[in-house]
């Protein structure tokens, strides 16, 4: 563990959250975002295995309580840390890759179990790819890659964000035992 040794990109995202969310700029009518049951959106999302790993006999009842807020923002999936519901960027949904919006799908929802279980979601005395919620989250969509077939070199793709440097995407492979070329 690292004390509060952020790389800069992660800190100016986790300050944008954190002014976006502390400002409740959604909550102003142009910015405005749409929100739905995630069963409405996503249906049929709670016969998949790898969700059903993840809630176990809970998840047709956590899924069909579960919000989720197309946002204007840019960016890609997270949880609130208010009150655990899924924020989607629309931009997101509608021009991303598919699979990655899946595996988003599947990494978010791990955060969103971990917030029902009370754990710190954004704790920032780890760094992004040290963060053990990150790690977990990142586990299982792993592991559902794996099992759609795809090859390490399309994992880091997936795996890799703007705001994180290239040693922290070769350490959350490393602790992924994925193997990144860069």
């Amino acid at each position: 563990m690292r004390d509060c040794n952020l790389d800069w990109r992660e800190q100016l995202m986790m300050w944008a959250m954190h002014i976006a969310q502390k400002l409740r700029l959604s909550d102003f009518s142009p910015f405005k975002a749409r929100t739905c049951l995630l069963t409405d959106y996503f249906g049929g999302l709670e016969r998949v295995e790898a969700v059903r790993q993840i809630f176990g006999e809970r998840t047709e009842d956590v899924l069909r309580g579960l919000r989720v807020e197309f946002t204007w923002m840019r960016g890609y999936m997270r949880v609130s840390n208010v009150d655990g519901h899924l924020i989607v960027s629309s931009h997101y949904m509608n021009n991303g890759d598919r699979i990655d919006i899946y595996l988003d799908l599947i990494h978010e929802l791990v955060h969103v179990k971990q917030f029902m279980e009370g754990r710190e979601l954004f704790d920032s005395h780890f760094s992004y790819a040290e963060r053990p919620t990150e790690v977990q989250a990142y586990r299982r969509a792993v592991k559902e890659a794996r099992r759609l077939g795809l090859s390490d070199d399309r994992i880091c793709r997936y795996l890799r964000t703007e705001w994180m440097s290239d040693e922290s995407l070769r350490e959350l492979a490393k602790a992924l035992n994925v193997k990144c070329s860069t």
